[in-house]
């Protein structure tokens, strides 16, 4: 009879949990050893303010990539989560992030998808009852895809914000105590206090006591990040302002159980009528079995007509705005959608409603310098950019912008960035205002058009009117598929998107695939070697604030003294002159034989054991990048999963300078 025995050991307790990403190697010191003399002053590295999407996100990936405890504070000005309203789809870059992260699941399995969009526009001549020319109702134009560009996701997803909240702060929970978020606290302003070259920034907050009373509060932190919505007041501290233009198309915007013979209702439309125009946005079943939908529905102009002629415009748009009410909005959504009808289901309360403007405005800063020269304040989300709801970027390029500076941060803190010189910036983290300004200036520019032909009227087909046309804003709709959906976005060459001095020397078919120089990596399937088994690129590239290198091997893999292997062994000693966990090797392979781990060199097994992988049945990872099999390629990819830099399997000296430039080196 066998006998069990185990052992005690604390490590034990770890192994009924979920696994968590290990946090970032740390090369400065901890913050204990850094932390005020003062016994009431309370110290912080990072300190956040805002726990929407965007706030909550970034307090998560800090979480994540280490800096936790008594590193990590976010503040937020409301008790909970949100209940009603707001944003509510994520696109299909947005998705592929969270499931970097291993938090998607619940949002895709449950979560609306919209796969395709259907467009609906005023009855053609052809169809009209008795051809007298009268234009009665709206017919379907035409079906097309919701997502025009490779995407691992290809549909947008909707679901509560709230409950995306909710599993952030859930997920957050595994990392950081539970008071790492401080609800009910409200940011008053901070100030710069040069006398404390640790944690220079005094933030300044008030919160509800038990008592009933309202009390103050202060903390010092290193850094501070500002998400805090379109009337952030960390932006105001900053001396900063929203600039733009708002137009005058009001939109009503309600969520509610609809009752209703309009046979598209479970799919995202474009209405255009001659009464005006509809999105529909179909939602995610509620606790009662129902389907919420979305709908936003135009205002006309003349819905208020009354106000001063000596009134100012912003004082007249507010009184156009308050005029929208809940039977308006459907009021007029019923005109639009004639001959078919809509109602809210009886029994039931509309979710949520309200009356918006749309706009499209930016900052001309994402960060601010304290006198050390140090970028020390910055702010993400609303706060530097807002435009309309159309094209569903809201939320998504918020969170977004928490993704590029979440890792950058991280880095500095840790002492993995190359350190500047006495009063610079730090080069890493200075790239987060130049890349996320351009993604917002692209935005607006895009929202600015997309907005504008929405809140257009479309002729009916066949007829002479001289107005859009459906053809004019379907090709805005497909032109601007790779900006909607997150994953055509490019980020222009910086320290940490390069181009070797001779891009010839890059495999030629590479640079006008699918792998380009600062675009995000495409998912493909792959086998891997060590156990056989089909895999997505992306699940095996998590999100864990870790350069990689990938070196595409060549036909010649197997060939001792070919150049695959050869780049194989400078990348690993390469590898070795940089901070140990901050560079992870990938090793693909283009051979359909089998071959033995003593066949290549001992330290792909070393290093990459479980990320050596071959084509798969059903996709040719070479073929879908554009690389050619008997050249291959190496790529960079940055922690945010966007190709860092490409170059041929000989220019692992590339590869060097290009880590040289963005981490601390050993040597």
């Amino acid at each position: 009879m066998p006998v069990f025995q185990e052992t005690s050991n604390a490590a034990r307790d770890l192994r009924i949990l979920p696994s968590r990403a290990l946090p970032l190697p740390r090369l400065s010191p901890r913050p204990e050893i850094l932390e005020s003399s003062s016994s009431v002053e309370e110290n912080r590295e990072v300190v956040v303010i805002g726990a929407g999407p965007s706030g909550l996100f970034l307090t998560l990936l800090l979480a994540r990539y280490g800096i936790t405890g008594s590193s990590l504070l976010c503040l937020d000005s409301k008790p909970g989560t949100l209940k009603a309203g707001q944003a509510d789809g994520l696109q299909p870059r947005t998705l592929e992030v969270l499931q970097s992260l291993g938090i998607a699941s619940e949002i895709i399995a449950e979560g609306c998808h919209m796969e395709e969009v259907a467009f609906w526009n005023p009855v053609s001549a052809s169809s009209q009852d008795g051809g007298n020319g009268a234009i009665k109702g709206i017919e379907r134009s035409e079906f097309v895809p919701d997502v025009n560009v490779p995407a691992r996701f290809p549909f947008e997803v909707t679901i509560h914000q709230g409950r995306i909240e909710r599993i952030l702060q859930e997920n957050l929970h595994l990392y950081a105590p539970e008071d790492t978020i401080r609800r009910s606290h409200r940011f008053l302003e901070y100030v710069v206090d040069e006398s404390n070259t640790e944690f220079p920034i005094l933030v300044k907050y008030e919160y509800d006591h038990i008592d009933g009373s309202t009390k103050q509060g202060s903390v010092r932190t290193k850094y501070l990040v500002g998400a805090d919505g379109a009337r952030s007041r960390v932006r105001t501290c900053m001396g900063l302002s929203l600039q733009g233009e708002t137009t005058d198309h009001i939109w009503g915007v309600c969520d509610f159980v609809a009752t209703t013979d309009f046979p598209d209702i479970r799919k995202r439309c474009a209405v255009h009528s001659d009464s005006g125009s509809v999105m529909v946005i179909p939602r995610e079943q509620i606790a009662t079995g129902d389907y919420l939908t979305r709908l936003y529905v135009q205002v006309p102009e003349e819905v208020s007509t009354d106000e001063d002629s000596g009134t100012d415009k912003k004082s007249a748009d507010k009184k156009k705005r308050g005029a929208v009410t809940l039977e308006y909005i459907f009021q007029q959504a019923r005109a639009v959608f004639s001959p078919y009808s809509i109602e809210i289901k009886e029994g039931t309360t509309p979710d949520w409603w309200a009356a918006y403007q749309i706009g499209q405005r930016m900052t001309p800063k994402f960060s601010a310098r304290t006198p050390d020269g140090v970028d020390r304040v910055f702010i993400v989300g609303d706060a530097c950019h807002t435009h309309s709801p159309k094209a569903g970027q809201g939320m998504n390029v918020s969170m977004m912008d928490s993704y590029n500076l979440a890792w950058k941060l991280a880095h500095s803190l840790n002492g993995l960035t190359p350190r500047p010189t006495s009063g610079a910036a730090d080069p890493i983290l200075e790239t987060f205002e130049w890349e996320r300004s351009d993604t917002a200036r692209q935005l607006i520019e895009f929202d600015t058009t997309f907005s504008h032909i929405f809140s257009g009227k479309i002729g009916a087909a066949g007829s002479s009117s001289s107005g859009l046309t459906h053809e004019e804003f379907l090709r805005v709709f497909r032109q601007g598929s790779g900006f909607t959906s997150g994953c055509g976005l490019h980020y222009q060459p910086s320290i940490l998107t390069t181009t070797p001095a001779k891009p010839q020397a890059a495999a030629t078919d590479s640079s006008s695939g699918a792998l380009v120089s600062g675009k995000r990596l495409l998912n493909v399937e792959v086998k891997r070697y060590a156990d056989a088994t089909t895999r997505q690129l992306h699940d095996e590239m998590p999100s864990i604030g870790r350069y990689r290198i990938i070196v595409f091997a060549s036909n010649d893999l197997l060939n001792k003294s070919g150049i695959s292997q050869a780049s194989l062994l400078s990348c690993s000693e390469m590898m070795e002159r940089f901070p140990a966990g901050t560079i992870d090797l990938v090793v693909l392979h283009p051979l359909k034989e089998r071959f033995e781990w003593t066949d290549i060199p001992p330290i792909v097994k070393r290093f990459a054991e479980m990320r050596t992988y071959g084509l798969s049945r059903k996709e040719d990872a070479y073929e879908i990048f554009g690389i050619a099999k008997d050249a291959g390629v190496i790529a960079t990819v940055r922690p945010d999963g966007y190709i860092g830099m490409l170059t041929k399997l000989s220019g692992t000296e590339d590869v060097e300078a290009y880590f040289r430039s963005c981490l601390t080196c050993n040597s």
